[in-house]
């Protein structure tokens, strides 16, 4: 039986009052906050902890990467071997991106659902906008992961699909030209009119499919980038019943195309529990209409998401709309009068590779020392190349001490670093993201987080952070 084996949803810490917006500019914002990727977030880094959510525990020899967004860190370069590198996969696994519009991240779903291999779907979306924009106070930024394979007894499917179809037309309703980050959309009762069509036509044929009726369907998800399209069909298909899964706008705001996955992340973990026999239907609306019918399986009865959507939405940080404008290079602050860090070298990421996208140290067999950076000589008995790799990324660790520097070159400053002891062994000097100054003390948990440290000559050069766990979490192993 083939399904969704696991699936997450990654929502950035920060949040943006749409308030401010007005407040600044007398004009534009709104109700509610926004989701927002941190200085040292993209894409890629989005789309690798919503991975990490999705494959923990999980232990799979192989699958295929599929990696949709439409704000790519790179062009030309496949962002997609990033994540892999991230998630430690070997190198025999493929990884693709897979197109760059709204609607690439339903389509990779259908394609998962339709192949043989075990396929991880990973999706991400940073919305831009001019300031004032709709798109600046309605869009949001997050991630997702779906996880689709053959099930078996220690991987069960949580969902199943019964059904699905699509209606594909073209016709010009938003649009983006390469290097542009505003997006421009036609007359919207246009727009409105298109989707409902396509929507009806597509769910109609998805249903009979499936050899269902409408009534049939427990949880709707209606998700678009065309908001008055999104609730014109969710109030056709809906047939007037509460069945419409709250589409998350007014606490994260509209993802793009990763919205459509996280909403079903956040509606499966939402029947965490439950006997099973709940029929979702998901409706993507972009360039046409894409319906996928699924059903959840007793499986779910069991299921222990690793981070709920829903609990992630608790632990929020408000940020101030300048910094926001400043995160985003709508307005240019003073840097601190250091020095900006050289390229990195591509020649020494790929011979670290293992260690800087992976975070695998290496760790002595004889005396089970573990080195931070991998080490070819023990430090403890001088053995050599007696090592084993030590996989870090999901170990979680104390601050032993800190400091606060505020002089050091950072497109956010101040930065926070803190040498941490790690779980078990190793120790190790990172720096810490996702907190201020006063929140960090000696003795705090903390777990990693793969992050950008910086950009330059248009290269990424990502790594990981700490991140502190929340108050709760703080006497955790």
């Amino acid at each position: 039986m083939r399904g969704i084996l696991s699936i997450s949803g990654y929502v950035p810490v920060h949040r943006l009052d749409r308030r401010e917006v007005s407040v600044l500019f007398g004009t534009g914002g709104g109700k509610g906050t926004r989701a927002v990727a941190g200085h040292d977030e993209d894409t890629t880094t989005m789309g690798v902890e919503a991975a990490r959510l999705a494959m923990a525990g999980v232990d799979l020899s192989a699958l295929a990467l599929l990696f949709a967004t439409g704000t790519p860190a790179y062009a030309d370069k496949t962002n997609a071997t990033a994540i892999h590198a991230a998630l430690g996969r070997p190198a025999s696994e493929p990884a693709w991106d897979f197109g760059g519009s709204a609607r690439s991240a339903a389509g990779a779903l259908g394609f998962a659902l339709a192949s043989n291999p075990a396929t991880l779907v990973v999706s991400a979306d940073r919305r831009d906008g001019l300031a004032t924009s709709a798109d600046e106070s309605g869009g949001g930024d997050a991630g997702a992961a779906v996880l689709i394979g053959e099930a078996t007894d220690t991987l069960p499917a949580l969902a199943v699909q019964l059904g699905g179809a699509s209606a594909t037309d073209e016709f010009l309703d938003r649009w983006r030209v390469p290097g542009d980050r505003r997006s421009k959309q036609w007359e919207e009762k246009f727009g409105e009119q298109r989707y409902t069509a396509l929507a009806l036509d597509a769910f109609g044929r998805a249903l009979s499919q499936a050899g269902l009726d409408a009534s049939a369907v427990d949880h709707l998800i209606v998700t678009s980038m065309h908001t008055r399209a999104a609730k014109s069909v969710a109030g056709k298909l809906s047939g007037g019943r509460d069945i419409v899964v709250d589409d998350l706008t007014q606490s994260i705001g509209q993802s793009a195309g990763t919205h459509g996955l996280l909403l079903l992340a956040s509606c499966l973990e939402s029947l965490a529990g439950s006997a099973g026999g709940a029929t979702i239907a998901l409706v993507n609306l972009a360039d046409g209409a894409d319906v996928v019918l699924l059903q959840t399986t007793a499986a779910i009865a069991n299921w222990k998401p690793a981070k709920p959507v829903a609990k992630q939405l608790e632990r929020t940080s408000p940020l101030p709309y300048g910094k926001f404008l400043s995160w985003r290079q709508m307005v240019t602050v003073e840097p601190p009068r250091r020095p900006e860090p050289g390229r990195v070298s591509a020649t020494a990421a790929w011979r670290s590779e293992e260690w800087k996208f992976a975070f695998v140290g290496s760790k002595d067999r004889t005396t089970g020392t573990v080195h931070m950076p991998p080490s070819r000589v023990s430090r403890v008995g001088g053995a050599v190349d007696d090592m084993e790799p030590a996989p870090m990324a999901n170990v979680r660790g104390t601050i032993v001490t800190f400091t606060i520097d505020r002089m050091v070159y950072s497109p956010s400053p101040p930065v926070a670093f803190a040498i941490v002891d790690f779980d078990g062994g190793g120790r190790f000097p990172i720096e810490l993201t996702d907190c201020t100054a006063d929140q960090v003390a000696i003795g705090g948990r903390v777990e990693m987080t793969f992050r950008k440290l910086f950009t330059q000559d248009d290269i990424h050069d990502y790594f990981w952070k700490a991140r502190l766990l929340p108050a709760e979490s703080q006497g955790d192993n």
